[in-house]
């Protein structure tokens, strides 16, 4: 009986790190570019492409929500950042410092109004793994398609961008 009972202990406790471990996992699984539905995600899931139904406030970012690009959207990652996976933590101003040289607007987006905001990771962030930077495009007002692909438009009653 006793062996039984620690069989049955050790049993719970496998299952309680897998269970673990595939809540982490979906925690972390990047998402596709363009999601089909809109989806809550965490921000370590987004990638190039990720279309942001609205952009967070400044500070850390935790969930975000995520839209398929053909629908009005605030907000896009346009560039991922690697950090070297054996670096050393650069602090937070040199984190964003180094994502911010990665970010690039054309010309005709620069003068429609569309501003860069970085995202990097955080020293908590950083000590789980985390080592990539985002570039979020910032239109003036809700746009529809992809700045990644050039698709990008004003949205249905949206006011135009003035440059």
């Amino acid at each position: 009986m006793g062996s039984a009972v620690a069989g049955a202990v050790v049993l719970l406790a496998v299952g309680a790190v897998v269970g673990t471990q595939a809540v982490t996992d979906a925690r972390t699984r990047p998402l596709p570019p363009d999601v089909s539905v809109p989806t809550d995600a965490y921000a370590v899931q987004l990638v190039s492409g990720s279309c942001l139904a609205e952009l967070p406030a400044d500070g850390e970012v935790g969930r975000v929500r995520v839209v398929p690009c053909s629908e009005a959207h605030a907000a896009q990652v346009v560039t991922q950042y690697a950090f070297d996976p054996a670096g050393v933590w650069p602090g937070q101003d040199g984190a964003h410092a180094r994502v911010a040289r990665a970010c690039v607007l054309s010309d005709e987006e620069v003068a429609a109004g569309v501003r860069l905001v970085t995202w990097a990771p955080t020293r908590s962030g950083w000590s789980d793994g985390d080592r990539t930077g985002l570039c979020v495009a910032v239109p003036t007002s809700p746009v529809t398609g992809s700045f990644v692909d050039g698709t990008v438009a004003p949205a249905e009653g949206a006011a135009t961008p003035s440059g």
